[in-house]
Order: C-alpha cells, then sequence, then structure tokens
C-alpha cells in the first residue's frame, strides 16, 4: 500500500433538509506533508465529532483502485483525490486483506486499522444523488479509518509496512458487510465484539444481535 496523495479540508458549507450544515467532506490534496495527530490530522476540518475524528477515526483512508468504479457512475463530477473525504488516498489498499487491528509503520507515524467509513447524507450531498449512500454499501470497499499509535508525519509515496498482524480478527470488508446484514454472522460478530480495535460503544451496539439476546 502506498500514499498517493494527501488531502486535508477547509470548512464547507453545505444545505440539508433547509438547514446549513458545516463539513470537511470536501478534501483536496495538499502536494505536501500531513502530521497525524492522536485524534485528528493536524490542520484538517473535522465538523462533526461525534462521527469523525477522535482515537478510532484519526484518519481516513480510502483506496486509489476504486477511484474508477466511480469515476464511472458520475462521470461528471469534478474529480480529485479526496473525494470521499479520506485523508489518504492508497494505491493497493485492500479491505478485503486489512484486518482490523493490524499494525502498521508508515511515514513517521504508527498507525492501527480500526473500523470502515459508514456513508452519511453528506456523500448525497457530494455526489448529487440519492442513490450514493445505497451505492457506497453495496460496493462494499468502504476504505478504512486508523488510530493513531504514535505521531507522525506522512507524505505521498509512503508505503505502509506491516509492524504487527491482528490475531482472532476479521476484516474491513467483512465488518462493513456486517454492520449492514440484516442476519449477522454469529462467528464474525463475536470477533468484532471482542476486538479493542473497535470503539466499545460500538461493540455494545453489536452485542444485541447476538443469538439469544
Amino acid at each position: 500500500m502506498k500514499i498517493i496523495s494527501t488531502n486535508t479540508a477547509k470548512p464547507t458549507t453545505i444545505i440539508w433538509n433547509g438547514k446549513e450544515i458545516t463539513t470537511g467532506i470536501y478534501k483536496t490534496p495538499t502536494n505536501a506533508p500531513i502530521h497525524l495527530e492522536k485524534e485528528k490530522v493536524k490542520g484538517d476540518e473535522v465538523s462533526d465529532r461525534k462521527v469523525h475524528g477522535g482515537e478510532y477515526k484519526a484518519c481516513y483512508l480510502f483506496s486509489l483502485n476504486h477511484y474508477k468504479y466511480w469515476q464511472d457512475l458520475y462521470p461528471d463530477l469534478e474529480w480529485n483525490h479526496g473525494m470521499f473525504g479520506e485523508n489518504l488516498t492508497v494505491k493497493n489498499l485492500d479491505e478485503t486483506k486489512l484486518q482490523i487491528g493490524d499494525i502498521y509503520k508508515v511515514g513517521t507515524a504508527l498507525v492501527q486499522i480500526t473500523q470502515p467509513r459508514e456513508p452519511c447524507f453528506k456523500f448525497v450531498v457530494k455526489f448529487g444523488s440519492e442513490n450514493a449512500i445505497k451505492q457506497f454499501i453495496d460496493h462494499g470497499f468502504p476504505g478504512t479509518y486508523v488510530r493513531i499509535l504514535e505521531e507522525g508525519q506522512v507524505k505521498n509515496n509512503d508505503v505502509f509496512e506491516l509492524v504487527k498482524h491482528a490475531e482472532n480478527s476479521l476484516t474491513i470488508a467483512e465488518f462493513f458487510n456486517l454492520l449492514y446484514a440484516k442476519d449477522k454472522n454469529q462467528e464474525l460478530l463475536n470477533l468484532a465484539i471482542n476486538n479493542d480495535a473497535i470503539p466499545i460503544k460500538k461493540r455494545n451496539k453489536l452485542k444485541a444481535h447476538l443469538s439469544g439476546k
């Protein structure tokens, strides 16, 4: 996995259901190194701290490999890296191989894979389509958030080096599908609930889907 673009945003105001909302989803390439802090990327806009930023969502990564799929769906949009609100556009990021809890060295930072992006109404606004959220879920390649174990600087062409592979875990793709599945796989559910790379609040919510509950 290699960083192709580092992206940040300034506050942008959008209208949703008649209300003005500030968002940081409109990220653009910085063409410069960025600093990964414990709860955010330095200099990046995080408007809604209930769902973005914080220990388990400090930095968002999206795969360059999936850009073509979306460009084919939305050819009339103005395309650039950071289109999905990601801080890092990463070549060959594969959600079917990334295990939650995996630890990587990238640049001078140490990061841990935590959880997939769950799309919200801002995708509808950004892509100009009511179908965008469903398309994102159905495609099944949501990118991943990371936890910053050691703060540091990352830049274009930095490569992710696996430091520690998570044991008794599940992949980002498996977890993403689990979140939206009507009938939840109990084995994967147990792996998620017992994984401390996933925030405790989310794990507690998932406990309600255990058999016998």
